[in-house]
């Protein structure tokens, strides 16, 4: 069988989640959208029911499929409804649901239902992606207050660049929202991860813990309270081959690398068709046997290759490790122009094995 894999620890994603929801100051809702970015959202939120206060999905597919897979805890959908069909599955499935749009309160005025929806009324702070307009918010709140069919109304609103810690947006964001709902009564989420570790000014009832979950940091320099987080994922696999090269070879696609001393090169049993990034330069950190190594050459769909010049004791069958704990997720990130969120929700064909 193909080595390749991905080891989910499950005490860890708990860790994360206790970090979350202490940082919050209240409740919070694991996200595990997008599979639990790439982790198994099934066994994920099985792993967190015990203690979660609910869960977030993107959208309703991926909300049942968690009420099919026996998950009872509260479960928001971020997008919110997306036909008005859709409004008796909420009730019938008890799922909760963001309005960050006026078609769906006109949708939700028009439909009865059979028992109280609730609803997290999502207010467009400055991302300017979704949500009610600052000048429409209290009114479209009166209208949702007014219809029997809806229960709570939790006031959100949603963080554009939480993750840059000079950046005044967050502030003017915060001081946004906090003008146009302090008039109106009801709980309250301001906080994705980035905002839950870097800003503590800005603090709900209900905290939205996403990538920190899953142990990486969406900030791109060293942060305290990140650092306690626990990765989730170790991304490995093994040596399927040896090659040696003089000086002048190059290895794999493009001839990225060419060799500058006698090379020894391990291929390794992984590529971007199971997530990897394509483009992870030359140098780019891996581990080798729990030793510091490092990858070369261009990464193709099936294998990449690493330098074991300087590891004579490796060879076929050693341990590659792509990310987890010794190579963290976002140091492959510095190294691959691309992000935290993209690098993990992209595994996949691996297969994800389960421990804790």
């Amino acid at each position: 069988m193909r080595p390749a894999r991905a080891l989910i620890d499950l005490d860890a994603l708990r860790h994360n989640y206790r970090l979350g929801r202490q940082l919050g100051g209240g409740r919070a809702l694991a996200v595990v959208k997008a599979d639990a970015y790439g982790h198994g959202a099934n066994r994920c939120a099985a792993a967190l029911e015990p203690e979660a206060d609910g869960f977030a999905v993107a959208f309703i597919e991926e909300a049942l499929a968690l009420r099919e897979a026996g998950i009872r805890k509260p479960i928001l959908l971020l997008e919110g409804f997306l036909a008005a069909d859709e409004l008796p599955l909420l009730v019938e499935h008890d799922l909760w649901t963001v309005v960050h749009t006026p078609w769906q309160v006109d949708a939700l005025e028009r439909t009865p239902l059979a028992k109280p929806l609730n609803v997290w009324l999502k207010l467009d702070s400055g991302m300017h992606r979704v949500g009610i307009a600052a000048d429409d918010y209290t009114a479209t709140w009166q209208r949702l207050h007014a219809l029997p069919h809806v229960a709570d109304i939790v006031k959100m609103t949603h963080f554009a660049r939480a993750d840059e810690l000079a950046q005044p947006r967050t502030d003017e964001q915060l001081a946004a929202f906090l003008a146009a709902t302090a008039a109106l009564p009801g709980e309250t989420s301001l906080c994705n991860s980035p905002a839950l570790l870097g800003w503590p000014q800005a603090r709900g009832d209900w905290a939205r813990p996403g990538l920190m979950l899953y142990g990486a940091t969406p900030f791109p320099d060293a942060h305290d309270v990140a650092a306690q987080l626990r990765p989730v994922m170790t991304l490995e696999s093994q040596v399927i081959a040896v090659r040696d090269l003089p000086v002048g070879e190059p290895v794999g696609y493009g001839a990225r690398f060419v060799a500058q001393r006698p090379t020894r090169v391990g291929v390794v049993a992984m590529g971007y068709a199971d997530g990897y990034p394509q483009f992870a330069r030359n140098g780019t950190p891996v581990g080798i046997d729990n030793q510091p190594g490092q990858l070369i050459g261009r990464v193709s769909m099936d294998m990449l290759t690493v330098d074991l010049t300087d590891h004579p004791q490796a060879g076929v069958g050693s341990r590659i490790e792509l990310w987890g704990g010794q190579v963290p997720a976002t140091t492959v990130v510095a190294h691959s122009q691309t992000s935290a969120y993209r690098l993990l929700c992209g595994v996949k064909r691996v297969p994800l094995q389960y421990v804790g």
